[in-house]
């Protein structure tokens, strides 16, 4: 009947055991060139300088006489008592996707842990609820406890039979969530594509916000700007065009857009600078009666709320204008615009354009990996090796 091990005994064994097993060695470049050394043996004097086991003991007799009451057959013991070995007839596993695969299914995700709870609290509650190989706590880039661990089980079997446990579902009065590696990263990924989902539509109406923004920024300046040139027109207008209103006002105002379609008894005329002095200019050429292709007009000089109602028309007309001959000009080019260069008139096109603003990526950024573990040490040598976060029996 194998000896019953004190308290510290339990933690001994558990904590070299973890050293030498396969979830740490496997990963522990520290102990793996130990086991060069002298045909895989290990003395105690290097195993205490582990912080974790130098806290439990420094005794070599506590830590031969607790391993000789193990019996998971793990380890060896020297003659002289002075070193151990993991047992030849135990051979260390190839860190390969097969094995990577067989942890992950043998794996537990638990979280609700308080902050402040130790290892030695968390190893004390899960004794007895299965067959443990490795108990990892998770921490932040700060290197503190963010209430989760991930518990590595002998087998399958074993994982399976803990998430079945109703013993386990609550640590301190604290709900704990408690689900399978795999389901864990499922639900992760899950997480993942709703916050990238989330974070795209953000970006796409930050970016409609934006482009109104700017739209209503530019319209409100070309308001401005253009307040007081706007000529309405009526009347019968028989067989008129838009280019007959350029040769009815050359010499006396540049027009930049003429806001009329054929057949139609009204329009509005738009000038590069005040329209009631074009106007003006034009009549008093006329002698006071100014037509278009002998046909009688009512002009009226536009103001207020009117003035802007239609110049806000005009504008949104030349934007779609835009859009479709690009690089035509602002209020000028062929189109309903002004035309070019006849008569020798200034006909130069005033290019218009909102501002151009740049946005963030809509790729989202991915949750950040875990830094690398620094080498090694043997003042901090209760952990795995580099290239994963650091444990002390998992944590």
């Amino acid at each position: 009947m194998p000896e019953e091990m004190s308290p510290v005994e339990v933690k001994v064994v558990r904590q070299i055991e973890y050293y030498f097993g396969d979830h740490n060695l496997i990963r522990d470049k520290f102990l793996k060139e130990q086991l060069q050394l002298d045909d895989g043996w290990v003395t105690l004097e290097t195993l205490l300088k582990f912080n974790r086991l130098k806290s439990l003991t420094s005794d070599t007799d506590v830590i031969v006489s607790a391993l000789q009451k193990s019996t998971s057959g793990l380890l060896e013991i020297s003659e002289d008592k002075t070193k151990i070995r993991r047992c030849p007839e135990k051979p260390l596993p190839e860190l390969n996707d097969e094995y990577k695969d067989a942890v992950k299914h043998k794996s537990v995700y638990m979280k609700g842990f308080p902050l402040g709870t130790s290892l030695d609290e968390i190893q004390e509650w899960l004794n007895g609820k299965g067959n443990i190989e490795n108990i990892q706590m998770r921490r932040d880039m700060e290197r503190q406890f963010k209430g989760s661990i991930f518990i590595c089980f002998d087998t399958d079997e074993s994982s399976k039979q803990f998430l079945e446990r109703t013993d386990i579902k609550s640590f301190k009065d604290n709900e704990m969530l408690v689900l399978s590696r795999e389901a864990y990263h499922a639900k992760k990924a899950e997480e993942r594509k709703q916050h990238k989902a989330e974070t795209k539509a953000k970006v796409k109406q930050d970016k409609e916000q934006q482009k109104k923004h700017t739209e209503e920024k530019n319209m409100d300046e070309l308001m401005e700007e253009y307040s007081g040139s706007l000529l309405n027109f009526s009347g019968e207008l028989q067989d008129v065009s838009r280019e007959d209103f350029h040769d009815v006002f050359s010499g006396y105002g540049r027009i930049k857009w003429v806001d009329f379609t054929r057949g139609a008894k009204e329009g509005t005329l738009l000038f590069d600078g005040n329209a009631k002095e074009a106007y003006e200019k034009a009549k008093e050429a006329n002698d006071g009666d100014l037509q278009v292709k002998n046909n009688v007009v009512t002009w009226k000089l536009l103001e207020g709320e009117e003035e802007k109602e239609v110049l806000k028309k005009i504008i949104k007309a030349q934007q779609e204008s835009r859009g479709k001959e690009r690089g035509r000009g602002k209020f000028g080019g062929r189109g309903r615009g002004g035309r070019r260069g006849k008569g020798g008139r200034d006909q130069s096109r005033t290019q218009y354009q909102g501002k151009k603003t740049k946005f963030a990526s809509d790729d989202e950024e991915e949750e950040a990996p875990a830094p690398a573990a620094p080498k090694r040490e043997l003042e901090e040598a209760d952990g795995p090796a580099a290239k994963v976060a650091k444990t002390e029996n998992g944590s």
